[in-house]
């Protein structure tokens, strides 16, 4: 791992954390925010009846244990995923500005909204970043164009055998002739 890596990633683990966890801790405060959204997912995700504050203590928990893993540079592409999707909601329900009073509250939120949004942006980012190794993409296409190289070169040596086949026949059919040919006498 690069050392920018092993800088950056500590760095970014730790905004989420910190959220996650007060999140978890603090849910019921947070349940009012975010039960408008929780009602519009609540039947395509089969929610039930559960609480919203059981679901923000548990996107909080998701957050907080994937930034762990993220910062610590365990399974970085699926914990930077995970951390994309827990803090999506979580800034859209905590500040939605054009809910807010007054100017200045609005321009806070709005700034607060606009840095989560930037944390999210560093974790899809994290999500995609192979570490310097190539992705599955690339593996695949490699892979198919050496299947397309080593396929080129079978039929090559296999053509190359043939006529070798075909000209030793033809050589042995000769030579089977003139000893025939030979033993009768002509």
């Amino acid at each position: 791992m690069s050392l920018m890596r092993r800088l950056a990633r500590p760095l970014i683990a730790a905004a989420f954390v910190d959220q996650g966890v007060q999140l978890a801790r603090r849910a019921p405060a947070h349940a009012d925010a975010w039960s408008p959204l929780v009602e519009r997912v609540r039947s395509p995700l089969g929610l039930g009846d559960t609480p919203t504050a059981t679901v923000v203590r548990a996107d909080g928990a998701a957050m907080a244990v994937s930034a762990l893993l993220f910062g610590l540079g365990r399974l970085p592409r699926l914990s930077a995923a995970v951390m994309a999707a827990s803090l999506a909601p979580a800034a859209l329900s905590e500040h939605a500005f054009w809910k807010a009073d007054g100017v200045d509250e609005r321009k806070r939120q709005r700034t607060l909204l606009l840095k989560d949004l930037g944390l999210v942006g560093a974790a899809l980012v994290s999500a995609v970043d192979t570490d310097g190794k190539p992705g599955l993409s690339w593996r695949s296409r490699r892979a198919a164009k050496d299947a397309g190289r080593a396929g080129r070169a079978a039929g090559k040596l296999a053509r190359r055998e043939a006529r070798h086949a075909a000209r030793t026949a033809d050589r042995s059919v000769r030579l089977a002739g003139h000893r025939v040919g030979d033993k009768i006498g002509v």
